[in-house]
């Protein structure tokens, strides 16, 4: 049963999709091998956002924004721990990427939002699930592309002669085979945060988290390269994200009202942080609090100021769901949530005399969220409580690739004919990480790969 193609893709997500529909476009054929018995992988499990810069909808929406302003950030953000080659790769084809993704039929929100790590709003958000639906359906009717569900990669097949990846052999439901590709492997096969060896090999204080991720997340494509020496980056700043219900089994995504004026306090009823920062920084911060939670209080005015079609700023529907915590007074939140009441309503006063003033001079918060809005007091009734913890979503770091998406050994060189894109590679995000850059490299850095790999058949 052995097959050959153009391109073998090794993982069913929006980076695998990607992958496969671009290649298929550009004349090629492809087998993807999904060893799930759905696809989608942890794309379909995400909020939903993509961070573009400089788009159509942001220009008709006024926001000024631009590939620079994205670069910066995105640096910034992962405190210049990121690889700067990767991050212009991103910047120079996520223009491309947003205009390839509408044209496959991807519907983005109406709205647009600001929220980790960007100085403007530049969440574009869509339901994931249909989104990878829509790239999978895309890529299968061009005739070019193959998937093959239930099939398991196991190892990479090296071409004795001169080292070259050739192809993987897989396992499903005719038995063992190999899978060979012409100008490669492409291994878009994820994370590790279903593994908790790996998870805590690379981040035992996250033992305890929650994880919350594609069930095949279990790092095999990781380990399938290491194994030909592949080299890894950023596997020190595995973080948990901030804003996760610890109880609510029904969302998966994080609740960030702290990105809209919320602050965060501990069981003391304390702040603890800069609540502006990379919510993978705030996961941080919450994790070293006692019980590793906090709460987000909130008032009428931010809780109004969310958006339903955004699913990180959800925040009446989370009032709906019975999730956020009401009363009229602070006192009476106080209560309700069990810290100490003359704490929570001096913590509050405080901090609403810091807004008044322009100056937090416990944790140096200027804006709602990076460089972007401006803070507002909380003090219009009823007051809300968002009971939060830090849940592992990603593990957002992996396999070093430069930035044609090559896999780069221990050495420093390129693995030839092995690529990588998506979750399973490190490198963009450095030590934080910015709202919408996960899925946005997924599908840039998919095609980047596709179009990388099989340069070398033309």
């Amino acid at each position: 049963m052995d097959m050959q193609t153009d391109l073998v893709v090794v993982g069913g997500g929006l980076a695998g999709f990607c992958a496969a529909l671009q290649a298929a476009q550009d004349g090629y054929e492809v087998i993807l091998l999904e060893k799930q018995s759905e696809t989608g992988g942890s794309s379909v499990l995400s909020g939903g956002c993509l961070a573009f810069a400089g788009t159509d909808m942001q220009r008709e929406a006024g926001i000024d924004d631009s590939p620079e302003l994205l670069f910066n950030d995105l640096r910034e953000v992962g405190k210049y721990e990121n690889d700067e080659s990767l991050v212009r790769c991103y910047v120079a084809n996520q223009l491309d990427t947003y205009a390839f993704l509408k044209q496959a039929g991807v519907k983005f929100g109406a709205t647009l939002e600001a929220s980790s790590g960007q100085s403007v709003p530049r969440v574009h958000n869509v339901d994931p699930a249909d989104m990878v639906r829509l790239l999978q359906a895309r890529a299968v009717a061009t005739g070019k592309v193959t998937v093959l569900m239930q099939t398991a990669a196991q190892r990479l097949v090296v071409d004795p002669a001169d080292s070259r990846v050739v192809g993987v052999t897989a396992t499903g439901d005719a038995g063992k085979f190999v899978v060979r590709g012409r100008a490669g492997v492409l291994l878009t096969s994820g994370g590790f945060c279903r593994n908790a060896e790996l998870v805590h090999c690379y981040a035992p204080q996250y033992d305890n988290a929650i994880f919350i991720g594609g069930e095949g997340n279990v790092g095999d494509g990781l380990r399938m390269a290491q194994k030909l020496g592949a080299d890894t980056c950023d596997m020190a700043y595995i973080k948990g994200t901030f804003g996760k219900h610890p109880t609510d089994e029904t969302n998966h995504h994080s609740c960030q009202c702290v990105y809209k004026g919320a602050i965060a306090v501990n069981q003391d009823g304390k702040r603890f942080v800069d609540e502006s920062i990379s919510y993978k920084l705030l996961g941080d911060a919450c994790i070293a609090q006692p019980y590793a939670s906090a709460f987000q209080i909130l008032d009428h005015r931010i809780l109004k100021s969310g958006d339903n079609s955004v699913r990180i700023l959800d925040f009446e529907r989370r009032l709906e769901e019975g999730l956020m915590i009401e009363a009229q007074t602070l006192e009476e939140l106080a209560a309700l949530i069990e810290v100490p009441v003359d704490t929570l309503i001096a913590t509050v006063d405080q901090y609403n005399g810091y807004v008044d003033a322009g100056d937090d001079p416990d944790f140096g918060r200027r804006h709602l969220v990076h460089e972007h809005g401006a803070l507002v007091r909380i003090d219009q009734a009823p007051f809300y409580a968002y009971p939060s913890t830090a849940a592992v979503f990603g593990t957002y770091c992996g396999l070093r690739v430069d930035d044609t998406l090559r896999v780069i050994d221990v050495f420093g060189d390129a693995l030839p004919g092995l690529y990588a894109a998506g979750e399973v590679i490190g490198g963009l995000h450095g030590a934080a990480y910015m709202t919408g850059s996960s899925l946005g490299k997924a599908a840039i850095f998919g095609r980047v790969a596709a179009r990388s790999a099989l340069a070398a058949l033309k």
